[in-house]
């Protein structure tokens, strides 16, 4: 390890930096989020640290570096375009012992500057001692996806209520269990949606719990999965899915996502496939509830948004209705990732003005909808679970008024590696779908804009199993 990690108190203290660009500008900026007293140095100004001087925040002076210029300096910084200018000031900072950081290079530098990562009062500092910039960087953007906005003022909050804990809670063993609770629960997810109130209240019955030995409360995240593609899922989603107690997963729930799944988490598979149920709703909303009441940190996972042909109401409204804990984190829904992935807008100013989504699940062999609402100019119809009802949604499409040439797409497996789209015509489509074998999922898309997938699909290339949308 070259160089020792600390965090310096330069609020109030004099910190120079020599040069007036605008890398200077952003050391200054820097130095400024912890109260320093900047003093520039340059014989030239950028107009940015200019601004920052007619506003009081810095002091400049205007002229060449001399080695005086250190002395009444606790940290200096050089940041010239000029090599020798950058020598000559780490020299003097090194005979004073005054800590110097020459820019881009560390072996002149007796301090560097970290890839910082900030969650007030959290600070996160990631270096590779200078050897690897680029390398640093990256972690830096990863570990921004990683960790909440919000997690600063998580921080505080265990700040606030940390001696009042130790002292309800006087064994150490216990007192660290109510603690991961708090910060890996429901708690916690309180604070990062912003209900300061509501989380103080679930704390003090956490901490009350504990103290007359009861069984904590957990609760339930109904979570969005998005089409598949395991990138497309939301960071909240990610975090919750790894943090999880139980997994209760769809059969839409892609394998890939269910490879982020905690190792040690029990999965509960409670998919549903036509005329084949795993397990009927209400035997899934009970389990829910039993397994929150269990002390469990439930997430109930479902593919695309759960608010959308999900269920998902039906069962957080029985969570509501028992007392349990619950939030809910939507999803990218099947309509908006599928057709992203086969490049076809769900929109376009010359094409559709509004979006419809249907679902064509057959109910008793019959699809109940509205048929005459659908005969609208320049709207998309977008149809989810219409594979199996396909050629009578075609038909009864027609029969409302809407052309026989009309564009159509049929997305199978839509964002999955595998992923096909078979495309043709309200007419054409059923026996085009027909001799492609297509499989569930699948994602029907209807209207003028399917012509443009010719021009914008980049997922993969155009099926071959296709006919024109012109015909």
């Amino acid at each position: 390890m070259d160089f020792f990690p600390v965090f310096l108190r330069v609020a109030e203290r004099q910190c120079l930096v020599v040069g007036g660009g605008h890398i200077a500008y952003r050391k200054v900026q820097l130095l400024l989020k912890s109260n320093a007293a900047i003093v520039v140095v340059a014989p030239e100004i950028c107009a940015s640290l200019q601004q920052l001087a007619d506003d009081k925040r810095i002091k400049i002076v205007q002229k060449a570096f001399e080695e005086s210029d250190v002395n009444n300096a606790s940290l200096i910084i050089a940041a010239t375009s000029l090599s020798p200018v950058n020598a000559k000031v780490a020299e003097a900072a090194s005979q004073l012992n005054i800590p110097v950081n020459v820019v881009d290079t560390p072996d002149l530098s007796s301090f560097i500057f970290p890839a910082i990562v900030e969650r007030p009062p959290l600070t996160i500092a990631v270096s590779s001692g200078g050897s690897s910039p680029v390398l640093v960087r990256i972690l830096r953007e990863r570990l921004e996806t990683l960790i909440p906005a919000r997690f600063g003022t998580l921080a505080e909050f265990a700040a606030r209520f940390r001696s009042h804990i130790k002292q309800r809670v006087g064994d150490a063993t216990r007192r660290r269990h109510l603690w991961e609770q708090i910060l890996y629960g429901p708690v916690a997810e309180l604070v990062f949606t912003g209900q300061q109130l509501e989380a103080e209240r679930q704390l003090q019955q956490l901490v009350d719990s504990v103290d007359q030995g009861a069984q904590i409360s957990g609760s339930v995240a109904l979570v969005g999965a998005g089409p598949g593609d395991p990138e497309l899922l939301t960071l909240r989603a990610l975090r919750l899915i790894q943090q999880a107690d139980v997994v209760v997963y769809d059969r839409l729930v892609s394998t890939e996502i269910m490879e982020l799944v905690r190792r040690d988490a029990e999965k509960i598979y409670a998919g549903k496939a036509r005329s084949q149920h795993s397990m009927s709703q209400e035997t899934i909303n009970q389990l829910l509830v039993r397994l929150a009441k269990q002390g469990k940190q439930v997430v109930r996972l479902k593919g695309g948004d759960p608010f959308i042909f999900g269920r998902g109401g039906e069962e957080i409204e029985t969570l509501a209705e028992e007392g349990v804990c619950f939030q809910v984190v939507p999803g990218i829904t099947a309509a908006s990732g599928c057709a992203a992935y086969a490049g076809i807008p769900l929109t376009h100013r010359d094409y559709a003005q509004s979006c419809v989504f249907i679902t064509g699940h057959l109910q008793q062999d019959n699809i109940n909808l509205g048929w005459e609402h659908l005969n609208v100019a320049n709207q998309t119809i977008v149809v989810y679970m219409g594979l199996v009802g396909l050629p009578a949604i075609c038909q009864r499409i027609i029969e409302s008024g809407n052309k026989a040439d009309t564009p159509a797409a049929l997305i199978e497996h839509g964002t999955h590696q595998d992923q096909r789209v078979i495309t043709g015509t309200l007419k054409t489509l059923p026996e085009n779908v027909a001799h492609a074998q297509v499989s569930a999922p699948t994602l029907l898309i209807i209207g003028d804009v399917v012509r443009l997938r010719n021009k914008l699909a980049w997922f993969q290339q155009i099926s071959p199993i296709s006919s024109s949308a012109d015909d």
